[in-house]
């Protein structure tokens, strides 16, 4: 999380990312501007929000005609690894996923093997997995268990 998301669109669009995901808290006045500038550099624009925001603060970003394409819900408070995962969280991905059937549902934090039924079933297509993988004994195991349970989940759903 940085506080002006604007200041690195242009450095990553140069070092060759294909997305670029903002947080919602930290650009409440310049969030069009900010998906144009990513859209104008090629990158995916997307949008986080901690666990104290509220979701419909991300339903502008999701309804205009500048929208972004992806929703990152933080399942932990930002800031460093190895947290405990906020099942709590779960509402704001299975409400983004009836109001939004095909976009994509990130979450972040806390997430491995004894979390990701939850977040795969609650609607999650995305996960971002940290101390999880890099901790485990078998990284490559806990990846396979994390994407064949967000696979399955999206074949139950359709």
């Amino acid at each position: 999380m940085v506080t002006n998301p604007l200041d690195y669109v242009e450095p990553l669009g140069k070092a060759g990312a294909s997305g670029f995901t903002f947080h919602v808290e930290a650009a409440r006045d310049n969030w069009q501007e900010l998906v144009q500038q990513i859209k104008s550099k090629g990158m995916k624009p997307g949008v986080s929000l901690k666990p104290g925001t509220p979701i419909e603060e991300v339903y502008p970003l999701l309804d205009g005609e500048n929208s972004v394409e992806l929703v990152l819900v933080m399942t932990v408070e930002p800031g460093f690894g190895g947290q405990k995962f906020m099942p709590e969280m779960m509402d704001k991905v299975r409400t983004l996923r009836k109001k939004y059937p095909s976009l994509d549902i990130e979450v972040d934090g806390g997430l491995g093997p004894s979390t990701i039924e939850a977040a795969s079933s609650a609607g999650a297509n995305c996960v971002v997995a940290g101390s999880s993988v890099f901790g485990a004994p078998d990284p490559a195991q806990v990846i396979t268990l994390l994407r064949n349970s967000v696979e399955e989940a999206q074949k139950r759903s359709l």
